[in-house]
Parts: C-alpha cells; sequence; structure tokens
C-alpha cells in the first residue's frame, strides 16, 4: 500500500507506529531511506558468515519483518530461533503475517526492547531502531545486548546519523530531501512527516555509535554501509 498517510493529517502529533503506519510501512521506509534494501542484504550476509549453530537471532524493533526475513533466508547454520520483537501490537500482527511461510523457527513478540532479555545470541539486529530510544538509555541496551552475545557474535546497528560539520550536514540532507522528492513524496508531506517526527527520531554521530560499542565491550567495530545519512555498524564481541 502506497505511504500517504501525510497526506491526509492535518492534525499533526508526535510519530507512532499504529494501523495506519504499519500499512504503508514497506513503501514508507523504502521511499524514505536511501539504501534500504542494501541494508537489509547486508544483514543476510552478515548472518551467512556471523551466525552460530544453535543460538538465536534477535530482531529489536522487527516492524514488519523484512529483517528478519533476510536472517532466516540466509542463516547457513543449524539449530537456530529468530526472535522478532516490535512494541507496536500492529506491527508484530504484520510482522508474524510476513514471516509464516517464508521463514521456519521463529517468534514474534510484542514489547519493550529494553525489557527483552538476550541470551545465547550469535546475531542481534537494530535496523533503524536505537535512533527511537531515548538517548539516555542507549547504552545500557548496548550493554545489554553485549552482555547476551556470544564470543564472536555480532551487533548490527542501521541508523540515520547527523554529522557536525555544518556544511557537510547541510549538503547531506539537502540530497536526502531530492530523495524523497525524487520517490514521490510531496512537499507538504515532507514537511508534515519532518515536523511529525523531529521530536521522536533522535539521532547520533558515527563517533557516538563507536563509542557506545567500545564501552560495551565490543572488540571491532565499523561502520560497512553508507548511503547519505543513513550508515550500518557492525560491532563483534
Amino acid at each position: 500500500m502506497r505511504d500517504e498517510i501525510f497526506t491526509k493529517k492535518n492534525d499533526l502529533v508526535d510519530f507512532t507506529f499504529d494501523a495506519s503506519v504499519a500499512a504503508v510501512f514497506d513503501d514508507m521506509v523504502r521511499r524514505s531511506v536511501p539504501g534500504y534494501q542494501s541494508m537489509i542484504e547486508m544483514i543476510g550476509l552478515m548472518v551467512g558468515k556471523y551466525g552460530q549453530d544453535n543460538s538465536q537471532y534477535y530482531d529489536l524493533g522487527a516492524s514488519t519483518g523484512a529483517t528478519s526475513i533476510a536472517l532466516g533466508i540466509n542463516n547457513l547454520r543449524q539449530g537456530n530461533r529468530i526472535i522478532a520483537v516490535d512494541n507496536s501490537i500492529e506491527m508484530t500482527k504484520k510482522c508474524a503475517d510476513n514471516l509464516t511461510g517464508k521463514i521456519e523457527n521463529f517468534k514474534v513478540v510484542c514489547a519493550d526492547i529494553e525489557d527483552i532479555v538476550i541470551q545465547n545470541s550469535s546475531v542481534v539486529v537494530l535496523n533503524l531502531t536505537l535512533q527511537f530510544i531515548k538517548p539516555e538509555q542507549r547504552q545500557a541496551l548496548i550493554n545489554k545486548i553485549y552482555q547476551g552475545l556470544n564470543k564472536g557474535g555480532v551487533l548490527i546497528v542501521s541508523e540515520k546519523i547527523h554529522f557536525n560539520d555544518t556544511q557537510k550536514q547541510e549538503e547531506i540532507a539537502k540530497l536526502h530531501l531530492d530523495f524523497k522528492r525524487a520517490n514521490g513524496y510531496s512537499e507538504m508531506e515532507i514537511a508534515a512527516k519532518r515536523q511529525s517526527i523531529e521530536n521522536v527520531l533522535i539521532t547520533d554521530d558515527e563517533q557516538t555509535h563507536f563509542g557506545r560499542f567500545s564501552t560495551a565491550g565490543f572488540v571491532n567495530s565499523l561502520c560497512h554501509f553508507q548511503c547519505l545519512n543513513f550508515a550500518s555498524f557492525l560491532a563483534v564481541k
């Protein structure tokens, strides 16, 4: 279904992942996030390399399940279970529908990811999720994930980022707006969504991400993919 949410709303409130968003989410993210399909494909490559037998894969902030599907269809190991978590009941319903018949041995959970216990895991993914967690709570979440990962396990984080260089930030932001326009969003839709989401999606710069990984104890971390102001990070325990 095509995303036309912000052509209809006049009484703007903070962005929420409600039924209206769940219905159009796949179209919304494809048209709003440059490189989104490549992010998903890279997750598939990562699970093939870092997945471990008899371990769990966590998709935290699973939305409609694209990441979970990538984990499942690219898994080369045995005895794995995919745990897809989202705090939106509408998203988890759609996620369960999307996963059924496409992958095996999965569990969809409607819960706050900060309340989930991570254990015996070799792959954890936060795909466009951490940016919706309160900044002061992000380090604790990364620490918890690190503790629940097996040695050699990985955390994959994809996020919208910002740049501390003002000129670079302005140029990249303009290109991102051009990307949205090229994908059919009107100026009204772009402005309305920006207003709706500005208090909900709080970005970090690249070094803040690396600092969190190091503080948590990860031995190695890198940015393995970037398209405009969206980047994917890999942290290895």
